[in-house]
């Protein structure tokens, strides 16, 4: 029998099939009059030619190209056009054509909107796969075969950076009957060079898990989720809130906050447009340093 993994304390995500079925009858169609922007200097030759400068740059929803230690890494790779029947609301921030060749591929859990088969075989086989414990034999079945599966606070190192596998709360399925076989969480990468950290959150309700993440790592930028919050009945332990977000990043006492999460896919009922507004209106609220939040447009790429 396959190991069902579970949330700290225990935390249950599941809704009733009814539930979830009423929301889904009355779902609300979302505007397409807010479009998230695409930055009008991508630095796609800069990308591929550097070598040196560790970079950050945002391609949509959870995907991030991420330059460290002479290294390559995208996050949960999704450039697929559709999420079940509803389109893409965005085309990503870099062409996957125009991608540097990728090295370490990290993936925070099995959800279609983080784990995409097709986009991954565009990537290739031959990068390095980073997965959560319980995902190992599926990608062994579709092919890949430098994978290496993590436990929440394990480590791997690879050339002079760290990635270690912490903590989400979440919940995941492929299909009807893999529910919560495979684990979730997010990604600290540790430069070891010149001792810069950052944190990938995957996908996560709000948890003592940030605080816990943010003792034991000292983090430079937080890659956090703002969207798929509505309704709360339904996403609330899945899915932070804007404002649950900017918690979790004092929580972290991370120096810089870049949103992600929103505007690529309709997920819920939140708009790209009212998680921003909430966002910005919670950062206010709190006085805290306007330089420290970070509002990538996509394409957009952050020098450290």
């Amino acid at each position: 029998m396959k190991q069902r993994f579970t949330n700290l304390d225990n935390v249950a995500n599941k809704q009733s099939v009814m539930h979830v079925y009423k929301w889904m009858k009355k779902k609300k169609k979302m505007s397409r009059a807010y479009c998230i922007e695409h930055h009008s200097e991508i630095k796609q030759h800069f990308l591929k030619e550097n070598s040196s400068a560790t970079t950050i740059t945002w391609i949509g929803h959870s995907t991030f190209l991420i330059q460290v230690g002479k290294l390559n890494i995208i996050t949960d790779p999704v450039y697929a056009k559709t999420m079940g029947i509803r389109k893409r609301l965005t085309e990503p921030g870099i062409p996957i054509t125009e991608l540097p060749p990728i090295d370490i591929v990290l993936i925070s859990h099995a959800h279609y909107d983080h784990l995409d088969f097709a986009t991954l075989k565009r990537i290739g086989r031959n990068a390095e796969y980073l997965l959560p414990m319980g995902l190992k034999r599926l990608f062994k079945r579709k092919g890949y075969h430098h994978a290496t599966e993590l436990s929440w606070w394990d480590s791997k190192r690879i050339g002079g950076v760290e990635f270690t596998f912490v903590p989400a709360q979440h919940w995941t399925r492929r299909t009807l009957f893999d529910t919560n076989t495979s684990h979730w969480g997010g990604w600290i990468i540790q430069n070891g060079a010149n001792g810069e950290t950052i944190y990938f959150a995957g996908d996560s309700g709000y948890f003592k898990g940030f605080e816990l993440i943010g003792k034991r790592f000292s983090i430079d930028y937080a890659l956090l989720p703002i969207g798929a919050y509505e309704p709360v009945s339904i996403m609330k332990t899945a899915h932070m809130s804007p404002e649950e977000a900017v918690k979790s990043y004092v929580d972290l006492k991370a120096s810089s906050f870049i949103p992600m999460h929103y505007g690529t896919f309709k997920l819920a009922d939140d708009t790209p447009e009212e998680a921003l507004a909430k966002l910005q209106a919670e950062w206010r609220r709190r006085g805290l340093n306007r330089e420290q939040l970070k509002v990538l447009l996509l394409g957009e790429t952050l020098i450290l």
